[in-house]
């Protein structure tokens, strides 16, 4: 199993380490509770990481179903308050479906196509997309924008700015801004000082950047 860095779940696998790198390094720093507490959030990290790689995988399926089949499916792009995320809208399994997939550069430019679907793994001409979560059969919040019904020629350089790291940090760093009011209360019910508040901004905005990556956030 390789995650080099052009692979779609190379990002959140790195968030994920990231995050659980912070806690870590702020638990030298704590009393019995606080550390318990940095333990409890990694666990948290943990496990909820390794059931959405599972997913995506291949482990677990995503919804239950046979044998493959052949689907249409077109590419949205959801935009619901901090959240943005690439899912699949899928026809030809009785209703339509949509299913959150990991960003992957051929989302760019992919059209309304056909597609073999399992429970478990969606190939596209040949190309694995890897889920994000289960599949749903009422459509996600916010606005949703559709890929053009051509191939976009400007796709190529769109993806390779979309796909900074560095770009992807930032937009997935809007959710953070409620960590300091987060370690506010961590202060108000559990006691501390400078220190501890800086510990728990920095973990809660951890854990906010890793809940946006690991959920399937969309850079485009």
């Amino acid at each position: 199993m390789s995650f080099g860095s052009g692979h779609p779940l190379a990002y959140p696998i790195s968030v994920t380490i990231g995050a659980l790198a912070v806690c870590l390094a702020w638990a030298p720093f704590g009393d019995v509770d606080q550390v318990a507490a940095l333990a409890t959030v990694a666990l948290g990290i943990i496990g909820y990481s390794g059931y959405r790689i599972a997913v995506a995988q291949g482990l677990l399926a995503f919804w239950p179903s046979g044998s493959a089949r052949a689907v249409g499916i077109s590419r949205i792009r959801q935009q619901h308050r901090l959240v943005s995320r690439s899912w699949l809208e899928i026809s030809g399994t009785g209703r339509p479906r949509w299913l959150p997939v990991y960003f992957d550069s051929a989302l760019m430019s992919m059209t309304e196509t056909r597609a073999e679907l399992t429970d478990r793994t969606v190939h596209v001409a040949g190309h694995r997309l890897y889920p994000a979560g289960r599949i749903r059969s009422t459509e996600p919040p916010g606005r949703l924008i559709d890929n053009p019904s051509r191939p976009d020629p400007a796709a190529p350089a769109l993806t390779t700015t979309a796909t900074r790291t560095p770009r992807r940090l930032l937009l997935d760093a809007q959710s953070t801004v409620a960590a300091p009011f987060a370690a506010l209360m961590w202060i108000y019910i559990d006691g501390g000082n400078f220190t501890t508040f800086l510990a728990a901004t920095c973990v809660a905005a951890a854990t906010a950047l890793w809940l946006s990556a690991i959920r399937g956030s969309d850079p485009s």
